[in-house]
């Protein structure tokens, strides 16, 4: 059983170094006004490694996607509580950590955009995220390590996909080409300091609401990718730990 799960922990890892640290998964989006012209879409893929996801597309409502985030960031916080209660590692506890404290803050800070709106907050993990949830409890040392990076490395790449429905097209791919330009080999720099001359802006358009849930989005994105780009790094130790 063990060795199933880290092969497919293998495999996950294998296909994350064979794109762009910063890459996420792959949104399908329908042309909308101001979309890149083809060639520059093609450079945003080349960087990305896997393309621009939904950019610009914002085909979910204000209240669907404040929902869907708002139970990803939920299920970022819970997985990760499980984890300080499972894990020895130090480097993992403090992603552990970091996780429950950022995401923690950017669900309140959505919240807060959306208080008096008829949007249901999510109250509990769905279905599919308990049940992550509770196979993780199951799980004991370096089988909970690689079951809990491998679930932050998927659970990132949703999430940031999510997001970029919400941004512009052309800011993502700006940010995407500096960011990779700044890490080759090394680790994404702080988006808040090494990355503050390229912004990620949101998309333009609709209602006061919609605005100011874009700008999340847009705020919310660069720690995303960190956060996501530092999940890999520690399934590659994990992965390293486990064949020594």
């Amino acid at each position: 059983m063990r060795h199933s799960g880290s092969m497919r922990h293998s495999g996950l890892m294998r296909c994350a170094a064979a794109a762009i640290t910063i890459g996420v998964v792959a949104g399908c989006s329908q042309p909308q006004p101001g979309d890149l012209p083809r060639e520059a879409d093609q450079s945003a893929e080349r960087t990305s490694g896997v393309g621009a996801g939904g950019a610009g597309a914002n085909l979910n409502t204000d209240e669907e996607f404040v929902r869907d985030v708002a139970s990803k960031h939920r299920a970022q916080v819970e997985l990760s509580r499980i984890a300080l209660t499972k894990t020895a590692h130090p480097a993992i506890r403090s992603f552990a950590q970091t996780m429950i404290d950022e995401h923690s803050a950017a669900g309140e800070k959505l919240k807060s955009i959306v208080s008096g709106q008829p949007i249901q907050w999510p109250a509990q993990l769905d279905d599919r995220q308990k049940k992550i949830a509770d196979e993780l409890a199951g799980k004991q040392d370096g089988e909970f390590d690689d079951s809990y990076v491998e679930a932050m490395v998927d659970g990132h790449q949703n999430l940031a996909a999510k997001l970029e429905s919400r941004l512009d097209v052309q800011s993502l791919a700006d940010w995407k080409t500096a960011a990779a330009a700044r890490t080759h080999s090394e680790a994404l720099p702080d988006p808040k300091t090494a990355l503050s001359d390229v912004r990620v802006r949101p998309n333009k358009g609709g209602n006061d609401l919609t605005v100011e849930i874009n700008q999340w989005a847009a705020d919310t994105y660069a720690a995303t990718q960190k956060h996501l780009d530092t999940a890999r790094r520690l399934g590659n130790e994990t992965e390293k730990r486990s064949t020594d």
